[in-house]
């Protein structure tokens, strides 16, 4: 039988603690209950492998996002607060910062090229949560030793309450029209994370939930700019930073997944549910793989490019160039994703998100790459010779998710023939994922740009052995290029032959 007080009726414990509320019958209490319940035990081999590719390709994009100008103009700014630093930023061996901002120019990094992972529905996960564990890791005491086996857990929590937090609402199954996923639920997402990493109670939990809620939002008209990959920075930061300020007792609303005056906000159609059971917990990241990216573009990009790679090859083969001049049209059929539409884009940026230029420059060089978005490839002639005769077309069964979308690219020719190319489902998809071989080279295209090639690899096997790893300082020891970090690493795992 249901009880007979409402949903959101909260229950005192106790009479004689009115300071600690316990909410038996809502989905934020649900929520802070199963954070601080779930344990190592409910890690599943699927969830520990596919959490490890996830880790190791945030960490390369991350590594390679250093090298970008937007990472170079948060590094200034942050630089004002280098005072008492207690963590390091990555690939920068000489800078510490305070674990907030340290956590904040990390997740900048991750996104700064939109080269990071992506699920469905539509966010960015891991860079909002593990920019914040590091962090978090190495400002912690050193007698209290952060594990691998303890960022795994911690980390998989944050991906998990994304996850749940966009089953919410359906109409976050679509890309985002208003909000930034990572703005929202990934505030949520470190928070949850880090509260478990700082041992946070249940009555803690929730607060973090609460505040970091505050701190959530930003809006999608920023895509396409050098202030997105800030939504990933704040989202990471925040999240920590509500932890911490639950764990020093900081009240918020005790409600705040159940109200639509609460996360209920960001969205128009939402209908909170609570997580399973602790007793035979399913974690979503087990359910669904999340899609992990060979060149650094909006996801819908990479639907794009098959689609024109693969009609490329009926006018030239590998190594020839595109005739550009037999082509009268490019009609492209795509979902209809506004700000995805850039018929000429004029920056990297904005390159990074049009079907039009991922479309022309696929055909024009027969691949995408990194180099595709630079300012000097945006802006050549033959590009935007082609542009010009580039047009959108939207059919009603392309809905705009990342689940169901597809690409079509149509050339039509001078001469009046036609060729067409469809792509469903791309290489590195959730339904298509990269091999190990493939990621593992990713990373090390994107980790060898400010490491060594031997600390590029101390990398992969720290992330290949994580649960063995004593002390997470080691790995973040790595990622700034430490050369001491490595000896510590074959120690502590025991790879001497």
């Amino acid at each position: 039988m249901q009880p007979s007080h409402s949903l959101f009726t909260p229950r005192r414990a106790n009479p004689a603690a009115p300071d600690r509320v316990v909410v038996w019958w809502n989905i934020t209490g649900n929520f802070a209950n199963v954070i601080h319940g779930l344990n190592a035990s409910h890690l599943t081999d699927v969830a520990v492998k596919r959490s490890k590719r996830m880790i190791l390709d945030t960490l390369g994009v991350g590594l390679l996002g250093t090298r970008t100008d937007v990472f170079e103009k948060i590094i200034q700014y942050s630089k004002i607060y280098n005072s008492d630093a207690s963590s390091s930023v990555w690939a920068q061996q000489e800078l510490r910062l305070p674990p907030l901002y340290a956590a904040f120019v990390n997740g900048v990094a991750v996104h700064s090229m939109d080269f990071d992972d992506t699920w469905h529905p539509a966010t960015h996960p891991s860079g909002a949560v593990l920019p914040a564990l590091l962090a978090l890791s190495e400002a912690l005491p050193t007698k209290r030793r952060i594990s691998g086996q303890d960022l795994l857990l911690a980390f998989n929590v944050g991906i998990e309450v994304q996850g749940r937090l966009l089953q919410f609402s359906k109409e976050a199954s679509d890309v985002p029209k208003r909000f930034h996923p990572p703005s929202i639920v990934g505030t949520l997402g470190s928070a949850a994370a880090t509260a478990k990493l700082l041992g946070l109670d249940q009555f803690q939990c929730k607060e973090a939930l609460a505040i970091a809620a505050s701190y959530a939002g930003a809006p999608l008209a920023n895509a396409a700019t050098q202030t997105k990959p800030l939504h990933m920075g704040n989202a990471s930061r925040h999240g920590l930073e509500a932890a911490i300020l639950a764990s020093l007792g900081l009240k918020a609303n005790k409600l705040i997944l159940d109200l639509e005056a609460g996360l209920g906000a960001f969205y128009t159609d939402y209908v909170p549910q609570p997580l399973p059971g602790l007793q035979s917990y399913s974690w979503l990241l087990e359910q669904q793989d999340v899609a992990i990216k060979s060149f650094p573009a909006h996801l819908g990009m990479h639907w794009m490019v098959e689609a024109a790679l693969a009609v490329r090859k009926h006018l030239a083969k590998s190594g020839e160039s595109f005739p550009s001049g037999r082509i009268q049209k490019i009609v492209l059929q795509v979902p209809n994703i506004k700000y995805v539409n850039r018929p000429f884009p004029a920056s990297e940026h904005e390159a990074r998100h049009s079907f039009q230029f991922s479309a022309c420059s696929a055909l024009l060089d027969g691949h995408v790459s990194i180099k595709s978005f630079k300012e000097h490839n945006v802006s050549r002639p033959e590009v935007k010779a082609l542009l010009q005769k580039t047009h959108l077309e939207h059919s009603p069964d392309n809905q705009p998710s990342f689940n169901s979308l597809f690409c079509t690219a149509n050339l039509i020719l001078q001469d009046g023939h036609s060729f067409s190319e469809r792509c469903d489902t791309f290489y590195g998809h959730w339904r298509k994922p990269l091999s190990r071989q493939d990621l593992v080279k990713k990373f090390h295209s994107n980790a060898t740009t400010v490491l060594s090639e031997e600390a590029a690899e101390s990398i992969v096997q720290a992330v290949d052995n994580l649960e063995k790893l004593e002390d997470c300082r080691v790995l973040t020891s790595l990622l700034q290029g430490g050369e001491s970090a490595k000896v510590q690493l074959k120690i502590k795992l025991h790879l001497y032959s």
